[in-house]
């Protein structure tokens, strides 16, 4: 099982734009996926009970989510330079180290600007290899993503969509 996380609690965010279409490309490649979108978490995960044996009932299902899934894609938004501190909370929220530990990750970065979060994705790159995860050589970063969509909600320019099929083809055979 694959979960791909939109990185960001933003409501109506490209990151979850992104997300759709990875979905969408698993499900092509008859791969089980889901979203896990940071913009659904539960209220209250910044309360000192998630730190108690995880106490707090609505996060139940999250690290259901995580605990069942064998591989990760992180959609990642560049936040003042880094990625975003929901990110984090989401990591640091999830059982230690069982919820990632021995599991796979790709990551993608994404940014409105020319860099396409290079930095964000080392640095959470740093935190998967913290926690465990091994992580796809094949690194995404995608500049300018307010200009990648069609109105089908479909990437259509050359480039990325060689990439990212190229990461997707990777990320199911690793």
């Amino acid at each position: 099982m694959i979960t791909i996380v939109a990185s960001t609690n933003r409501p109506g965010s490209y990151t979850l734009k992104l997300a759709e279409y990875y979905l969408k490309k698993f499900y092509e490649q008859e791969q089980l996926a889901e979203i896990l979108s940071l913009e659904n978490l539960p209220e209250g995960l910044v309360h000192p009970e998630m730190y108690e044996n995880h106490k707090l009932p609505t996060w139940e299902p999250v690290q259901e989510l995580v605990s069942r899934s064998k591989k990760f894609v992180f959609i990642i938004p560049e936040y003042n330079g880094s990625y975003p501190g929901i990110l984090k909370l989401f990591i640091d929220a999830c059982k230690f180290p069982e919820s990632f530990a021995g599991k796979k990750s790709a990551l993608v970065g994404v940014s409105t600007g020319k860099y396409g979060n290079i930095r964000g994705v080392e640095h959470f790159t740093g935190v998967c290899h913290y926690i465990n995860m091994h992580v796809l050589p094949l690194k995404l970063h995608i500049p300018h993503i307010h200009k990648e969509f069609n109105e089908e909600g479909e990437l259509f320019k050359e480039d990325t969509v060689k990439y990212t099929n190229q990461q997707i083809k990777q990320f199911i055979e690793f």
